[in-house]
């Protein structure tokens, strides 16, 4: 029996913010830079051990999939500090709509991409009301977040295999992010336990998270990955409820509902592409 495609992404959805939530809790030890550098450094560090990727073999496309996992990281990091997860992760889906309309072929899928961009709205005005900076950052992310997903996308496609790609853009990020981070970081190198929380949240986040990516892009359409999305603000609500305290108002409770119903009422269309991706997918399993 086949894993199912949203079985991976239902696994990145929740990792994507759970890894996250728990550098929030470093944010009193650490600069969030610097929980930014210790994410993308442990997850360099566990792709590099694991995969054992060539850095001779980068090309402009995994250069530019490591400069934006750089930036994307450290720019939602100095979001999640000024403002509540949920809210970072409903205006990080705003840009992905463009890509999910790309795919609309049906009206039942514009009636779900309707209620997911409904749900994301209630989620977004709710909070709308935070700081200036936090929302710039919040909004750099997203521009940056939906660049990953055609880029991420882009190599998942690759017959060689999109994993080992990732792993070698991580690398990049890794060497992207010292100049502004490692200032920051210093106090953790002699710190055991911040350290250990730092491969904790790279793994949780960075690994984990972009691994499931790679297997769930490998059978999905570019379009139906992206209106998946719209479940992470509600992944990031549901986690900021449990692990940070951060209770939902009202309207965004509802959001968090549209949301579920926009992505569980989407039908999904097997497209050439797909067809391609899985079969490649498949052999490489």
């Amino acid at each position: 029996m086949t894993f199912p495609p949203w079985g991976f992404f239902a696994g990145s959805a929740v990792f994507h913010y759970l890894g996250p939530a728990f550098a929030v809790l470093l944010f009193g030890r650490l600069e969030p830079l610097a929980v930014a550098g210790l994410r993308i450094w442990s997850a360099a560090l566990v792709f590099a051990l694991w995969r054992r990727p060539a850095l001779r073999r980068i090309d402009a496309t995994v250069l530019a999939l490591g400069l934006v996992l750089a930036v994307m990281n450290v720019t939602f990091y100095l979001a999640i500090a000024r403002l509540p997860l949920g809210t970072v992760a409903a205006i990080e889906f705003l840009p992905v709509i463009a890509l999910a309309a790309l795919g609309v072929r049906t009206v039942r899928n514009l009636a779900a991409l309707g209620a997911a961009v409904a749900g994301v709205y209630l989620l977004t005005d709710a909070r709308l009301a935070g700081e200036p900076l936090g929302l710039l950052l919040a909004f750099a992310n997203a521009g940056l977040f939906a660049l990953y997903i055609v880029l991420a996308h882009r190599v998942a496609a690759r017959p060689g295999g999109g994993v080992d790609a990732l792993a070698t853009a991580m690398l990049v990020a890794g060497g992207f992010v010292i100049p502004p981070a490692l200032a920051q970081a210093s106090p953790a190198m002699t710190d055991p336990v911040v350290l250990a929380a730092g491969l904790g949240v790279g793994i949780t986040s960075s690994v984990i998270p972009y691994v499931f990516d790679q297997l769930a892009m490998a059978r999905m359409a570019r379009a139906t990955y992206a209106l998946m999305t719209s479940l992470l603000p509600a992944t990031a609500t549901v986690v900021g409820v449990l692990v940070l305290r951060q209770l939902p108002a009202p309207a965004e409770a509802a959001g968090v509902a549209l949301v579920i119903i926009g992505v569980a009422s989407h039908q999904h269309t097997a497209s050439k592409e797909t067809t391609w991706n899985r079969r490649g997918s498949d052999r490489r399993d």
